[in-house]
């Protein structure tokens, strides 16, 4: 496997497969003691999902905003 001139690497078919790394699916890159890890990233990763519920349940929107805004 060799890194392209933009810092691209290729992921052999057999790996992508295996490992379920489609056209389209998130991957996490992370340091490791033994090199980088590649990470396929998890529905419950999806920024949408780290900040659901973080206003609270109950309670207008509009209302929020006002209070947030000092009205």
């Amino acid at each position: 496997m060799h890194i392209s001139e933009r810092g691209q690497i290729t992921i052999p078919k057999t790996l992508r497969d295996q490992y379920g790394l489609h056209h389209n699916v998130e991957v996490q890159v992370e340091p490791a003691p033994e090199g980088i890890l590649i990470r396929k990233r998890s529905a419950a990763q999806h920024p949408v999902d780290r900040v659901y519920g973080v206003l609270g349940v109950g309670g207008s929107t509009d209302a929020y905003l006002e209070r947030l805004r000092g009205r």
